[in-house]
């Protein structure tokens, strides 16, 4: 048997929440709830269902793989050219494209720690030096990242908001990291919870491309959208950025009923904006319980929250097998710590119960 190469076997593999069915199955449980991976509660758009449901009629033919139809609502939705968007088998395909274009072995990659897995992962398999910055108190310690640049430097990961903290970068910060780090490196935006943010000094990575052509952001149809089953996400930046990427995606890489949704989807913001107030009021309904029951939490800007408590493995183990499934975040470093999605107003009613029950 061939060996495989010695540097997978550094490479901790992701874990993605449990999924509900394979929970009712093992715990022999009627009634399971997920709150572990920032999924939305809500089902998609009805126009996006409908959307799917008539393109299923024709899942015999590949489908198009320059995805025309959602290039041309999004570029209008963004207000952005058709040639700045690439589309991925959901934003993680962004993020790896990236860095096979433009990191290579021996150069080094900036991340914050904990961030998510992703990056590293892909960073690894590209076999680059991973410069991790600890977080400090929950938040980017961008000076941190500027000690860490040099000539080696190939790219930049900023998640914004992060995960799995929820904190973001704001305008100020970003236009002064930028202005250290010029046109050096690569710096990789990830926005996936754009859509959940409503701060004023948020920043719009978009008109920083004018001034930076090596900045690229990613968003995805995973989570406000709803879509995440059907894995679908886009990076947009100059059309020489994408176009170097554009090469090295795979053909077919979004499927048809993932870009008839996605289409449906654009044309449906007051549904989602109804989702977004639904979110907020939900994420107050949380701190308040959480304030209750003295455990202290990170205010969020995105549809998690990370909290604080003791026994964190214990607590995790002890919502599961009563059904209810949110995150441990030992894994990625936080020990003491769980992180919860915010679900439905009954979800999380059932969740607060049942955390004030077992402690």
């Amino acid at each position: 048997m061939q060996v495989a190469n010695k540097y997978i076997f550094d490479i901790k593999p992701y874990v993605p929440g449990k999924p509900i069915e394979d929970v009712k199955r093992q715990l022999k449980l009627k009634s399971v709830i997920k709150l572990a991976s920032n999924e939305n509660p809500y089902p998609p758009s009805p126009k996006a269902v409908e959307a799917m449901t008539k393109t299923a009629r024709g899942v015999n033919r590949y489908p198009d793989g320059g995805c025309f139809l959602l290039r041309r609502a999004l570029a209008k939705h963004l207000k952005v050219g058709e040639n700045q968007l690439i589309f991925g088998n959901g934003s993680d395909e962004i993020i790896v494209l990236a860095v096979k274009a433009f990191v290579g072995q021996g150069d080094e990659v900036i991340i914050a720690k904990p961030s998510f897995l992703i990056y590293e992962i892909a960073c690894c398999l590209a076999g680059a030096k991973i410069h991790q910055v600890p977080l400090k108190n929950f938040r980017y310690d961008l000076k941190g990242m500027k000690d860490k640049l040099s000539k080696r430097t190939r790219m930049v990961f900023l998640g914004n908001p992060d995960n799995p903290a929820g904190t973001y970068i704001n305008t100020r910060e970003v236009a002064d990291f930028m202005k250290t780090v010029g046109k050096q490196a690569l710096v990789f935006f990830d926005e996936a919870y754009f859509e959940y943010v409503h701060a004023k000094d948020y920043p719009d990575t978009i008109q920083l491309m004018k001034t930076y052509p090596n900045v690229i952001t990613a968003r995805t149809f995973s989570k406000m959208y709803a879509l995440a089953g059907l894995r679908i996400g886009y990076g947009i930046g100059q059309p020489r950025m994408v176009d170097i990427l554009n090469r090295l995606r795979e053909p077919f890489n979004v499927n048809s009923l993932a870009q008839a949704a996605a289409v449906a989807a654009l044309s449906d913001q007051g549904y989602y904006r109804r989702i977004a107030r639904e979110v907020e009021q939900q994420r107050r309904y949380l701190y308040r319980c959480l304030e209750g029951m003295g455990l202290p939490y990170e205010e969020s800007f995105t549809n998690f929250i990370l909290i604080q408590i003791k026994n964190a493995a214990q607590i995790a183990n002890a919502l599961l097998r009563k059904g209810v499934i949110i995150r441990d975040m030992n894994v990625w470093g936080l020990k003491g710590f769980i992180r919860v999605s915010i679900g439905t107003p009954l979800e999380n009613k059932r969740f607060i119960q049942t955390l004030g029950e077992i402690i």
